[in-house]
């Protein structure tokens, strides 16, 4: 699926299943651009979830920018609240496509929130300061924050960087401040319970940085 909604529990279902579910009221719309992610994350869903091929996040192929805007041009934009750019990948290793949509969303319905949730290493990717990429087109960035310190980091993630991934995210989440109104960092709460969320919560308050504690999606 390229353009999906999540329902309670974490199923994942089509835009056509979402609307017959919920005639009524508004609802957020999620787009997966991508199976590449520069993590290997120890409790990805990428590789726990069992999901029917219909309802699967893996993609065959990369979509292009225009195959994704079609898909979203097609929506019920009278019941849509929020698009949210989140898959099975990492949305900003398709960075020209992402922010090419965002700016199609902005121009042709400004009024829809917009979310990106990422693992906030474009800048290691890229080599560069991403943050001013998404000047004006976001509502929210939501940063997996995932640990406390660098080698929790790095045991949970397993990602391409190595240690200085650590410090290269909370470094994007301070300079995505000023381009976007709302960044938030994000840890699960199946984090063992050794004051590793408190830890969180006090690195994010040093660094002026909002954490969210959020629910682990089981499979």
């Amino acid at each position: 699926m390229i353009v999906y909604a999540v329902e309670p529990g974490g199923k994942y279902v089509t835009v056509r299943e979402s609307l017959e579910l919920h005639p009524e009221g508004k609802r957020g719309f999620y787009v997966n651009l991508t199976n590449q992610c520069t993590c290997a994350c120890t409790f990805c869903l990428r590789s726990l979830k069992e999901m029917a091929e219909e309802h699967s996040l893996w993609l065959k192929r990369e979509p292009s920018e225009e195959e994704v805007r079609e898909e979203l041009a097609a929506l019920p934009w009278d019941k849509t609240a929020e698009i949210v750019f989140c898959g099975f990948g990492e949305p900003t290793m398709r960075l020209k496509v992402l922010t090419g949509l965002l700016r199609w969303l902005r121009a042709e319905h400004g009024n829809i929130k917009t979310r990106l949730n990422t693992n906030g290493l474009s800048d290691l990717f890229y080599g560069r300061d991403t943050a001013p990429d998404f000047d004006g087109l976001l509502d929210t960035i939501s940063i997996s924050l995932n640990a406390s310190n660098a080698e929790r980091y790095m045991e949970l993630t397993r990602n391409r960087f190595g240690l200085p991934s650590f410090e290269a995210m909370l470094a994007f989440a301070e300079h995505a401040k000023a381009y976007v109104p709302d960044v938030v960092l994000t840890v699960v709460d199946h984090v063992e319970d050794d004051g590793e969320i408190a830890q969180c919560r006090t690195l994010c308050e040093t660094r002026g940085l909002r954490l969210r504690v959020r629910p682990y999606e089981a499979n």
